[in-house]
């Protein structure tokens, strides 16, 4: 997860130098000649300050960074699930209650999980597209409904599985749903999306916004922080919640 959020750094880092290279002394934006093409995804990017050349050197770091990230989380895969299974394999304690016996065989879950992710998919897309109606009649913006509002609703068997596994005391399980999550987003969905993009003639690359890198920067740090010893209590659920509010009243006001 912290090698996600370098690598999405790297590129906005890429950009913030550019970008001033395009000004001139006093701070004003120098008109950089450009297609017509490029210009309107530049400005629909928030790349408008960037000549040609940059904007291609942007392309490539991020369509390079989302190979390599892809590499990175198969890798991972392997490890997790077949060099170094044994590493994730909750410790028993004293006192637990034994493991529980699976009611479904892998045929019936695996079914089971394809049709409930179509139904989901469904859902998502009247979800989506329900957004600018929402945004606009209830005054909501955009930015919150899409970071605070839509994961809430998008994770909800996540974030319950997570609080009923951590009731019955079961850490290594609850930090692997949570962080588990975020890490198959950070490294595999949004560089499958660069790629994707790039097969399809989409120019999508891995810079955001500084605001944006820098709350994800803060939120990996402080979760790296907190789960580093395999244990939590009440004051570090206290911190991540208030960070969290923190991000919902920033991207609000945004």
């Amino acid at each position: 997860m912290t090698l996600a959020c370098i690598t999405l750094v790297i590129p906005a880092a890429y950009h913030s130098s550019k970008s001033h290279a395009g000004l001139d002394t006093n701070g004003t934006a120098i008109a950089l000649p450009v297609t017509d093409a490029l210009n309107k995804a530049q400005i629909e990017l928030g790349l408008d300050s960037m000549d040609a050349d940059s904007y291609e050197g942007l392309k490539i770091i991020s369509r390079g960074t989302a190979i390599l990230l892809l590499l990175v989380y198969i890798a991972y895969l392997g490890f997790q699930l077949r060099t170094h299974a044994y590493l994730y394999v909750p410790q028993a304690h004293e006192g637990e209650e034994e493991e529980e016996e699976p009611e479904m065989n892998t045929v019936a879950a695996g079914s089971a999980l394809l049709l409930v992710t179509v139904i989901t998919s469904f859902c998502a897309d009247y979800l989506v597209a329900s957004i600018e109606e929402t945004a606009e009649r209830y005054s909501i913006p955009k930015p919150f409904i899409g970071l605070i509002l839509l994961p809430i609703v998008a994770n909800a068997a996540e974030h319950f599985t997570s609080v009923w596994m951590a009731m019955k005391n079961k850490m290594e399980l609850t930090i692997g749903i949570c962080v588990g999550s975020s890490i198959q987003i950070a490294a595999f969905v949004v560089p499958l999306l660069v790629i994707v993009g790039w097969i399809t003639n989409h120019d999508l690359t891995l810079f955001f916004a500084d605001f944006e890198t820098i709350v994800l920067f803060v939120s990996v740090l402080l979760v790296n922080f907190l789960i580093q010893d395999g244990k939590s209590n009440y004051m570090e659920g206290i911190m991540l919640i208030t960070l969290y509010l923190v991000i919902a009243l920033a991207f609000w006001v945004s």
